[in-house]
Order: C-alpha cells, then sequence, then structure tokens
C-alpha cells in the first residue's frame, strides 16, 4: 500500500470565503477517507493556507504583482515573464502528485470581471500538465456559466475537456459546459461542496420579549459580470444604492441589522452603508471563515444577502434567506433549497420590492425554516454519494493499480 500524492489546486487563501470553505470540506473529507494521503496546495495565498490548514502550500504565480494592474514597462514584462515560468512551475508541481482536486469554486465560469490571461489560463496549465503528465485532475463540484470572451471560453472549454473527472454544483454548469462543447455524458451535478462542512452548534442567544430579531445583510463589491465592463460603475452605484435604501428602511423599523462581506474587497461597500446609514442598529460582523458566517446568520431571524456563498452558509443554517441575484448560481441554488420564490435581482435593487419580498418571507419563516431542515439533510447525503464516487474514481489502492490508472488516461 502507498499513500496517495494530493494536490489542492485554485485561489485558495486569497481573502474569498467561499473558495476556502471548499478547500476546508474537501480537507475534511480526505482527513477521514484518506487519513494517509499526503496532501499540499498550489495556490493564492499559500501562507493563509499553511497557517490555518496545516499543509504545505506553494504560491500559484511566479509573478506576486500578477493581480495588480499593469502600466509601466517593467510590470507588463513581469506579467509576460511570468506567464512562461508559470508554464514550468505548474507542471514540475502537478508531476509530484498522484491525483490534483480543484475543490469547488466557480473556476468555468465568468459571472464577475476575468482576464483571460488570469486564473483561465492557471487552470488551462494544471489540466494540460494533468493530461501529458498522467495526473489525474478532478474538477470538483466546480461552478461554469456561458462566457462571452472567446479567449477566456477557449481556456475554459479546454480545460475541462483535459480534466480527467468532473462535477459541478449545479444544473446549470453542467448546461453550460455542454453548450461550450464538452462531453458532460458522464457528469454528474451535487450540492455546493460547503453544504459538507458541519454547520454551528447550539442556538440564538433569547432576546427580551418584543425587541425584532436581527436581519443579516450580506453586501458585494458588485461590479456585474465580465461582459459589463463598460458599465460596472453605473451597475455598482445602483446595486449600493438600492441596498443602502433597503437597510435604511430596516433600521427604520426598530430591527438590528448585522452586515456580512464574503471577500476582503467587500470592505469599502460595508463602510458606505454604515456612513449612509448612521445607525446604531447597523454594525458590521468580523468573519474570517464559512464557519463565521454560519454563527452569524443562525443567529439572525432572516438573511438577504449577495454573495453565492453568503447564500450558502445562511441556507445550511436553516435560516430564511432572500437573495440578491447576480448569477444564474444563485437562482438554482435557491431552487434546489425551496426558495425560488424569494430571489431579487442585484442589478437593479428595487428596495420598496425588495421590502415587499422580504416581510412575505418572514410571514412563512416557521414553514421555511421547516423545508430548509429537509433540503440540507439531503443535501447532506448526495455529497457523501460525491465523496464516495471521488474515491472510486480517484483514489488506487495499490502502487501498480496507480500505474495502470495513469496508463488509461485518455
Amino acid at each position: 500500500m502507498t499513500a496517495a500524492r494530493v494536490g489542492l489546486f485554485g485561489l485558495l487563501g486569497s481573502g474569498n470565503l467561499g473558495n476556502d470553505g471548499s478547500l476546508e470540506a474537501v480537507l475534511g473529507y480526505l482527513r477521514a477517507a484518506h487519513p494517509d494521503a499526503a496532501v499540499d496546495a498550489l495556490c493564492g495565498g499559500p501562507e493563509t493556507v499553511t497557517a490555518r490548514y496545516a499543509i504545505p502550500a506553494t504560491r500559484l504565480h511566479w509573478y506576486r504583482g500578477e493581480y495588480r494592474t499593469a502600466s509601466r514597462a517593467g510590470a507588463i514584462a513581469g506579467k509576460g515573464l511570468g506567464k512562461v515560468v508559470d508554464a514550468f512551475r505548474t507542471a514540475a508541481w502537478v508531476r509530484r502528485h498522484d491525483v490534483v482536486i480543484v475543490p469547488g469554486m466557480g473556476v468555468l465560469e465568468a459571472t464577475l470581471p476575468l482576464r483571460p490571461w488570469g486564473f483561465p489560463y492557471s487552470l488551462f496549465l494544471l489540466c494540460a500538465s494533468g493530461r501529458l503528465l498522467g495526473t489525474r485532475v478532478a474538477l470538483v463540484g466546480v461552478g461554469a456559466a456561458p462566457i462571452g470572451n472567446r479567449a477566456t471560453r477557449t481556456l475554459v472549454r479546454w480545460s475541462a475537456r483535459l480534466a480527467a473527472y468532473r462535477s459541478y454544483r449545479d444544473a446549470p454548469s453542467r448546461d453550460a459546459m455542454r453548450a461550450m462543447g464538452v462531453d458532460t455524458a458522464r457528469d454528474e451535478v451535487y450540492p455546493d461542496l460547503a453544504f459538507a462542512l458541519p454547520a454551528p452548534r447550539g442556538s440564538a442567544p433569547p432576546r427580551p420579549p418584543g425587541r425584532p430579531g436581527a436581519v443579516c445583510v450580506g453586501v458585494m463589491a458588485f461590479h456585474g459580470g465580465d461582459d459589463d465592463r463598460a458599465r460596472a460603475a453605473e451597475i455598482h452605484r445602483r446595486y449600493l444604492d438600492g441596498t443602502t435604501r433597503f437597510v435604511r428602511a430596516l433600521a427604520a423599523d426598530g430591527r438590528p441589522v448585522r452586515l456580512l462581506t464574503g471577500d476582503a474587497c467587500d470592505a469599502p461597500v460595508v463602510a458606505a452603508i454604515l456612513d449612509a446609514v448612521d445607525s446604531p442598529l447597523v454594525t458590521a460582523a468580523e468573519t474570517a471563515s464559512l464557519a463565521d458566517l454560519m454563527k452569524e446568520t443562525a443567529a439572525a431571524d432572516t438573511v438577504v444577502a449577495t454573495r453565492y456563498h453568503n447564500l450558502v452558509c445562511a441556507l445550511k443554517t436553516g435560516t430564511p434567506t432572500l437573495a440578491l441575484s447576480y448569477a444564474a448560481k444563485s437562482d438554482a441554488l435557491m431552487d434546489r433549497m425551496g426558495l425560488a420564490a424569494y430571489c431579487h435581482p442585484a442589478r437593479d435593487v428595487d428596495a420598496d420590492r425588495l421590502l415587499g419580498q422580504f416581510r412575505e418571507l418572514e410571514r412563512r419563516s416557521a414553514e421555511l425554516r421547516q423545508t430548509l431542515t429537509e433540503r440540507n439533510r439531503t443535501a447532506e447525503g448526495q455529497l457523501q454519494d460525491q465523496f464516495a464516487q471521488l474515491t472510486a474514481a480517484l483514489f488506487p489502492t495499490t502502487t501498480p493499480a496507480r500505474a495502470q490508472i495513469r496508463q488509461e488516461t485518455p
């Protein structure tokens, strides 16, 4: 028996709590089902990943200014050289592993601004290296969406084709990849990996009789998708104005409001809302993980949120939730959990209409909590099936078996 060498790949440890939650879920699976596996990561924030999850980690990009705008000749040259160096670095890292897992994340979509030479290029290098070197690359519970930019779409399509295993977090993701020309006949759909994380223990602290319950409002530095760059400022202004009016209305009704984020870039939105509303009832939560987010949402009466994994955390804790939806993934998630009627477009936040949906959601609170309990139970069982399938597909039990699988990789 030989311990498997498993690599984890993605924009992990970079400040996005949803990405790190997906990593945590897969690590939990590996430690339970394959405790002898040697695990490390190639990721965006290696120091954070090593400190938080106790696994070795390597920086994803050779050039440290990869995600800064390059306006000077030196920076442009550094980025260009980095693309060449990363091709060799990625291949060398992949070669050291039997299996590489890309845990969740929207790695096959461009619902937020994205350049083809950024993460899509990195993912292509990973999948191409895996195919060339005989290392099985698995895209596990990932998100996908139609992509307008031709270069980005080409890189994403070939990344998916070259992967040895694919599963998706919703049916629209699988449909999007099929529409891009990927054979999805053997690809399965499972709930988002974060539903495998443990829910917070205990119940919300009791509040004095007659005191209204708290509302968590998850905000986002939302500027539209990759095809909306020309209108990004306008989209953001409309989102911020509508969300601010909604929070102000809640505070005027005497409702305590907790502002939640899911990425470090969301902080300016929180600051803008706090400054505009200026009420002691409106406070900002400090969250460093999906576990922290789940504690906040579990203590709330109701959640209204934009970021996908803010929604996941609220639904996971069984809290009635309204989505400020910016992509099909949010609508699909709400439908899976029985709350399809409670979606509101993030691109056109109408505070009055949103308040109407919010009040209807609260009137049905007891009924919806029961629905969420049942849907969460189903999701947990489906993810156990996902992990069992991963074990069967990716992890040989002997060294000869591993060699045979490498030879049979198409």
